[in-house]
């Protein structure tokens, strides 16, 4: 299939997978899967061509049926999780996901950062930079994340002081978090990002957690972000997260 001609407003042709991937779509190699399994089509036409080129102005890109904005670069963008669904892109027992969820972004690419708990609810990041993704998520430059605990019974002071200098469990000893009790929440900042962390950290000092909420990513707030609603983060969210990294 050959592309219409050039947009007289258009610098050059361009490789289909190289506008998908400077699209924020997918990688370059994840953008020829794509192409290949079917699932992009042309000014309506299913291509499957890796050598095409298209003009990016004029040629109407559409991936599973959902128009390519072009040249939007990476995509970033975070999610109010409910509780009872799983933080993965599909599930072979047909159980919720947050795939569907964001299934309207129209990024096939993005990929959740971290991980929350089927029973934990709240700020869950996704991206379609493979980088940024890295970083947030590698030990050397984790950053905190605020969680609220609504927990069984109330928490003494020296239950609290334990939490707050770091405790033993069974994979070791845990970093300090950042400790507030009030009437039955527990607020929780930590760096790490153990499975099941907090649960574990508050069953340790005999108060287990009976809901879990994450609030904060980072510099990044949840605020008023309706549960089970997405929405992109801003530019200045994203900045403010790689200069954080920059920090740690």
């Amino acid at each position: 299939m050959k592309s219409q001609t050039p947009h007289p407003n258009s610098a050059y042709p361009l490789r289909l997978q190289k506008f998908l991937s400077r699209a924020g779509v997918a990688s370059r190699r994840g953008s020829e899967n794509l192409m290949t399994e079917g699932r992009v089509s042309v000014n309506g036409h299913i291509v499957r061509e890796l050598g095409i080129k298209i003009d990016p102005v004029s040629d109407i890109v559409a991936v599973d049926g959902k128009k390519v904005r072009p040249d939007g670069g990476a995509v970033s963008l975070m999610l109010n999780k409910p509780t009872g669904v799983l933080t993965t892109m599909s599930d072979p027992h047909g159980r919720p996901t947050v795939a569907q969820l964001i299934a309207d972004a129209g990024y096939p690419a993005l990929f959740p950062v971290g991980r929350l708990d089927q029973d934990t609810s709240g700020l869950l990041l996704f991206t379609t930079d493979g980088e940024l993704g890295y970083k947030l998520t590698h030990p050397k430059y984790e950053l905190f994340k605020t969680y609220q605990a609504h927990v069984k019974g109330q928490p003494n002071k020296a239950a609290l002081r334990a939490l707050q200098q770091g405790m033993q469990l069974e994979d070791g000893m845990t970093a300090p978090a950042k400790i507030h009790y009030s009437k039955g929440v527990l607020t929780l900042s930590i760096r790490e990002g153990r499975n099941r962390q907090v649960r574990r950290m508050c069953e340790a000092i005999g108060h287990p957690v009976q809901k879990l909420h994450r609030t904060h990513f980072g510099p990044l707030a949840l605020g008023t972000l309706r549960e089970g609603n997405w929405r992109h983060l801003e530019p200045d969210e994203v900045s403010a997260l790689v200069l954080e990294l920059k920090e740690t």
